[in-house]
């Protein structure tokens, strides 16, 4: 009888205007994830990586720049859920007494395709500039786990204001194959490096370029923030680095590039880059902007004629088909600054996201950085362009 006597009260409470019974909420609307990353290793204590590569079996090697963090080993394999000291802690140990014979600061590593690895040392920690005889690429055979090359870059190359970031191999070319590096210098100009495997001789192209240059109109955002050098107590200043990003097409004739300070691909022939004659019209008539392609750090490709770009601001990683249209294949907000891309033989892209948008530097001395700093991996079906 109480349920039926209010009834009638219920229904005069509804037919008053302007009063409604609550009812449950809908979920609010976001921005919706694209693909699947999977997470392969949680860097819950220590430094941030940026570089990452992986072996024909399987083996994951990282990297961790002298930067401000504490960096007990500056190059390191991922090993039984941990990460040691590679190919030992020794030569880990910066001694600048030694420059050419320890690692300083070691900003990429890279496998190639006779399943090396090669290290690429800074030499100048916190972009400080580089160590006199300390910028160098450094093989180590991973059938011994021991050091069987350097080559320390001569200062012709590796100019006061260089930083050499990333760096890519074809083994076909001359005795011992070539090697591509892209100086991301802060506060000089921008270049591409190449170096004869076999000699060691180096030489610079596309030095102070515009395709190597910051982009004096990029404004960078990232978490809804303008990114920006800010130091307590004084004004923000633009944080500008030139060509950083870098990949060779699957037949090792297109170099594609990028600066760091930039939303733009480029690309240009290898066989100029490698051409010591080359005059420096030659080469920037030959050089061709392909668009916009999103604000990444860091490139790579497979061989399938494909190009892929980390996208920082969009928290995503595109690529770049053979038609040359872009699509992106991950949007999700783990991916906190896509940094190393690299394509495993396993048909999986592996990248780094290590937050270096939330470093001290850009937020007036507060490290808004919070770990772990994590390495993903994306699903694309394709293998790496290995030249040999």
């Amino acid at each position: 009888m109480p349920r039926i006597r209010l009834l009638p009260a219920l229904a005069a409470l509804l037919a008053v205007p302007g009063i409604a019974l609550a009812q449950p909420a809908p979920p609010l609307q976001s921005a919706a994830t694209i693909g699947h990353i999977e997470p392969v290793f949680r860097f819950a204590t220590g430094p941030m990586p940026t570089g990452v590569t992986v072996s024909a079996r399987g083996r994951i090697f990282v990297n961790f720049p002298r930067w401000g963090d504490d960096v007990p080993f500056t190059v390191g394999e991922i090993r039984g859920g941990r990460v040691v000291p590679f190919p030992d802690a020794a030569i880990n140990r910066p001694d600048r007494d030694r420059p050419g014979g320890t690692l300083l600061s070691v900003q990429s590593v890279v496998v190639d395709a006779a399943d090396r690895l090669w290290i690429l040392d800074t030499a100048a920690p916190s972009f400080s500039a580089p160590v006199a005889g300390g910028a160098k690429l450094v093989a180590v055979d991973l059938a011994t786990n021991r050091v069987t090359r350097s080559i320390v870059l001569p200062p012709e190359v590796v100019l006061p204001s260089t930083y050499v970031n990333d760096v890519r191999f074809d083994l076909r070319q001359g005795r011992a194959g070539v090697a591509y590096i892209t100086d991301s210098s802060v506060s000089g100009p921008g270049g591409i490096i190449v170096v004869d495997l076999d000699s060691g001789q180096a030489w610079r192209q596309l030095t102070g370029h515009p395709s190597t240059a910051p982009d004096p109109a990029f404004v960078p955002v990232v978490e809804g923030e303008t990114m920006a050098i800010r130091k307590p107590g004084e004004p923000p200043q633009p944080f500008r680095v030139a060509s950083d990003g870098i990949a060779l097409s699957a037949d090792g004739a297109t170099l594609y590039y990028c600066p760091l300070s930039s939303r733009h691909l480029y690309a240009v022939p290898t066989a100029l880059l490698r051409d010591r004659g080359a005059t420096p019209e030659a080469l920037a008539a030959a050089v061709r902007d392909l668009g916009e392609k999103g604000a990444s750090d860091g490139l790579e490709a497979d061989d399938q004629g494909r190009v892929y770009a980390g996208d920082y601001e969009r928290n995503a990683i595109r690529q770049r088909g053979a038609d040359g249209q872009w699509r992106t294949l991950a949007h999700d907000p783990r991916i906190l600054w896509p940094d190393t891309l690299s394509v495993g033989r396993d048909g999986w892209l592996y990248f780094t996201a290590n937050q270096l948008h939330r470093q001290a530097l850009f937020h007036e001395g507060r490290d808004l950085r919070r770990r772990p700093y994590v390495l993903f991996r994306l699903r694309i079906g394709a293998g790496p362009v290995l030249l040999r």
